[in-house]
């Protein structure tokens, strides 16, 4: 066996080893989140209360401007995600309300639990997968797709998405265009708009 190979295998039960050393690492939220996620909360304070998360509870206004209300559960907000590579969000939509396009570092599965909505995402060949969703159905959107949810039935709607990382991460292509410090005469360049209409969004968005 030469060199390489044990080097190799050592360090397959090294980080194996690691692995096994902790059955938890519920986040301290008090320290800085590094690369990895957070510092582990001391064992010795965590409790079964850690390990609950109620914030998805109740009813939600959907008064926005896209008629929606997102509720993220993820490390920062449900520390016991920290380093299960797992995270939420519950989805609710207005009527007509929708989810605009957006990306995440990671994948992501929806689950309707109540309405209809139209669900889909874009690939990189910019052919688009998308499906009217009713209760109990879900829909899988690969790592880093652009994805939408557009609630089309008579009723507002609600569903809750599984991302598979405690920190996704969620960017929002029409605030990332309109809501951010990127000048209007490149908005206007990069997304063929007109200056009339780059400037109404800024203004929608405060920015202008």
């Amino acid at each position: 066996m030469n060199t390489l190979s044990v080097f190799f295998i050592f360090s397959l039960l090294a980080s194996l080893s690691i692995a096994l050393e902790h059955d938890f690492c519920v986040g301290d939220l008090s320290l800085p989140r590094g690369p990895e996620g957070y510092a582990c909360k001391d064992p010795a304070t965590v409790t079964t209360d850690d390990f609950v998360y109620t914030g998805f509870r109740g009813e939600r206004t959907t008064s926005n401007i896209f008629a929606n209300n997102v509720t993220l559960a993820f490390a920062d907000a449900f520390p016991a995600f920290n380093g299960l590579g797992i995270s939420m969000a519950r989805l609710d939509f207005g009527l007509g309300g929708v989810i605009p396009l957006h990306s995440h570092r990671t994948s992501e599965v929806i689950l309707i639990v109540k309405g209809t909505i139209i669900a889909g995402f874009i690939d990189s060949n910019n052919i688009a997968y998308y499906k009217r969703l009713e209760v109990g159905d879900i829909m899988v959107f690969p790592q880093a797709m652009l994805h939408f949810q557009v609630n089309v039935g008579e009723t507002p709607a609600t569903a809750f998405v599984s991302l598979n990382g405690a920190n996704p991460g969620l960017q929002l292509t029409t605030l990332s265009l309109f809501a951010g410090n990127l000048p209007g005469d490149i908005a206007e360049k990069i997304t063929l708009l007109s200056h009339k209409e780059v400037t109404r969004l800024k203004r929608i968005f405060g920015t202008a």
